[in-house]
C-alpha cells in the first residue's frame, strides 16, 4: 500500500479512490443503506443525556486519537489530518490510529458518509474539468483547494483523470492549497510525491504543490492568486470538501466565490460539499461542538447565485450534498 509521512513522522496510507480498498460503494442501494445505518446509530444515542455522552467520550478519548481529536476540537473544527485518517476506513488504519476504538470510529456510518463525500467531490471535479481540458490541450491547470488540508479531493480528481483521460493531463499542473493548518498540507505534499513516483498513478505528470496559510474571512490573497493564474493563461478550478461551504459564514462563501469568479474570467468550476438541513442533521449538529452551518441546497444556492455561480449538478451523501458550480451566464 502506498504511504506518505506526516509531520510527526508517521507513515499513513495514501487514499487512491481507484483502489477498491478506499472506494465507497455509492449506488442508490448502498447509499441508502449507509443512511439507514446512520439514522439507527443516531437514534440509539438520542436519549443519552449530554453529560453522560461527554463522560463516555472522555473515556473513549483515552483509547483513541480519533476520539480525542473530536473531543478536543480547535475552534469548532476537526483538524484536516484527523479527518483524513477517518477517511482511510477501519481496515486501512495504522499505528498510532489503529486501536480497537479507532477502528470503531472509522467504521461508523457517519465516517463512511464522510468518505463518500470526498469521493463525490473528487468525481465532480474530475468530470467537470474534462470539457475545459479538451478545449485547450496546452493551458496549465491550476486546482485551488480552499480549507483542503491534505487536498486529497484534488489529488484524487487528478488520479481519476489520469485513469480515464490520461492525454488531458499532459500539461503543467499546480495544486494550490489554501489552509491555515500546517499538518494536513504537509502530508498532502508528501502524498503527491508518493503518487508521482515510478509505477504510481501520477508518475510522469508535471504537478507542483503550493501551500499558503489562508483565512477565508479575508479573501484578498485568493483574489490575487486567481488574477495571477488567469493572467498566466491557466484553467482554474476550485474545490472545498468539508470546509468553506459547511463551516463558513454566508458572507465568507459569497466573498470567496466572487473572488474565484473574478468577473467571469476566473474559475471555470467549483466543487464542494454543503451540509444538509434536515431535522436529524440539525439536531446532531446542535448536540455537538462542531460549528457547521446546516444550509442544505436550498440555503446554499442563493449564496452561490449572489456570487455569480449556479449549481449545475449535485450528489447526495445524506450528511451533505456535493455540488458542482459553474459561472452563471449573463
Amino acid at each position: 500500500m502506498l504511504t506518505a509521512r506526516t509531520r510527526e513522522g508517521y507513515d499513513l496510507p495514501v487514499i487512491d479512490l481507484t483502489d477498491p480498498r478506499f472506494a465507497v460503494p455509492d449506488d442508490p442501494a448502498a447509499s441508502r443503506a449507509l443512511h439507514d445505518a446512520f439514522v439507527a446509530d443516531e437514534r440509539s444515542r438520542r436519549f443519552i443525556p449530554t453529560f453522560v455522552m461527554r463522560l463516555l467520550l472522555r473515556a473513549a478519548a483515552r483509547q483513541s486519537r480519533l476520539v480525542r481529536s473530536v473531543f478536543e476540537l480547535q475552534g469548532g473544527f476537526l483538524d484536516g489530518l484527523s479527518t483524513y485518517v477517518m477517511k482511510l476506513g477501519p481496515d486501512n488504519l495504522v499505528a498510532p490510529w489503529n486501536t480497537p476504538m479507532d477502528r470503531r470510529v472509522a467504521a461508523a456510518p457517519h465516517v463512511r458518509l464522510m468518505r463518500l463525500r470526498m469521493q463525490q467531490v473528487a468525481r465532480l471535479l474530475a468530470e467537470g474539468l474534462v470539457e475545459h481540458l479538451r478545449a485547450d490541450t496546452s493551458a496549465p491547470l491550476a486546482l485551488v483547494d480552499i480549507g483542503g488540508g491534505p487536498a486529497l479531493d484534488s489529488l484524487n480528481a487528478l488520479i481519476l483523470l489520469a485513469r480515464d483521460h490520461p492525454a488531458l493531463l499532459a500539461r503543467r499542473i499546480t495544486v494550490h492549497v489554501l489552509d491555515g493548518d500546517q499538518d494536513g498540507p504537509a502530508f498532502g505534499a508528501n502524498a503527491l510525491a508518493a503518487l508521482t513516483a515510478s509505477g504510481r498513478p501520477l508518475h510522469g505528470r508535471d504537478i507542483a504543490w503550493h501551500h499558503a496559510p489562508y483565512d477565508w474571512n479575508t479573501v484578498a490573497p485568493l483574489a490575487e492568486l486567481v488574477r495571477t493564474l488567469v493572467a498566466a493563461g491557466a484553467i482554474v478550478a476550485a474545490s472545498s470538501e468539508g470546509a468553506l461551504f459547511e463551516y463558513g459564514s454566508d458572507d465568507a462563501i459569497i466573498a470567496n466565490l466572487a473572488a474565484l469568479r473574478a468577473d467571469g474570467a476566473g474559475a471555470r468550476l467549483v466543487a464542494g460539499s454543503v451540509t444538509r438541513a434536515d431535522e436529524m442533521r440539525r439536531r446532531v449538529i446542535a448536540q455537538s461542538r462542531i460549528r457547521l452551518f446546516p444550509r442544505g441546497l436550498a440555503g446554499f444556492a442563493p449564496l452561490a447565485a449572489r456570487a455569480g455561480f449556479a449549481v449545475v449538478r449535485s450528489e447526495n451523501a445524506w450528511l451533505s450534498d456535493q455540488v458542482l458550480l459553474r459561472p452563471s451566464v449573463g
